[in-house]
């Protein structure tokens, strides 16, 4: 599906018996919460490589800014121009009460699959309040300013 804006981005469909089945805003962007001790950066970078299960591919960082969810959680999103894999991943994992109430502890993946969707198809399947992510970088894309090369350039 080509929406003519000539990229894509990766996006994580949320694990867990909650999201299952669900992919209208069922989708993320890679993320995590940081304590005050620790930079975005590098938070950003940790939680990928939790969520991906693979390092973050080398390359410059394009700020893409905050967004206030509706939970109250503040993310902060970067962009970088990459060739990953979106099967090669191997999610970490969180352990929940399931079914509620039965005692039952069980083990799901923090995100189930993976995928590079162009924009139009990203903002259908993204939680709402991480769509405006998908603006401010059409708008970075828009501006003449691309997305930097591999080697920083």
């Amino acid at each position: 599906m080509d929406d003519g804006t000539g990229f894509e981005v990766l996006i994580g469909h949320m694990g867990g018996p909650f999201w299952a089945g669900r992919e209208s805003a069922a989708w993320s962007i890679p993320k995590g919460e940081y304590g005050p001790d620790e930079e975005p950066e590098d938070a950003a970078r940790r939680e990928f490589e939790e969520e991906f299960g693979r390092p973050v591919p080398r390359g410059e960082w394009v700020a893409l800014g905050e967004a206030r969810q509706s939970g109250g959680k503040t993310v902060t999103v970067w962009a970088l121009e990459a060739d990953l894999d979106a099967t090669a991943a191997v999610p970490g994992t969180f352990t929940m009460e399931w079914p509620r109430g039965s005692g039952l502890l069980r083990e799901f993946p923090e995100v189930d699959r993976f995928a590079w969707c162009v924009p139009q198809e990203a903002a259908e399947r993204l939680v709402a309040g991480q769509r405006v992510f998908l603006d401010r970088l059409r708008e970075h894309l828009a501006d003449g300013r691309g997305m930097p090369g591999r080697d920083g350039s």
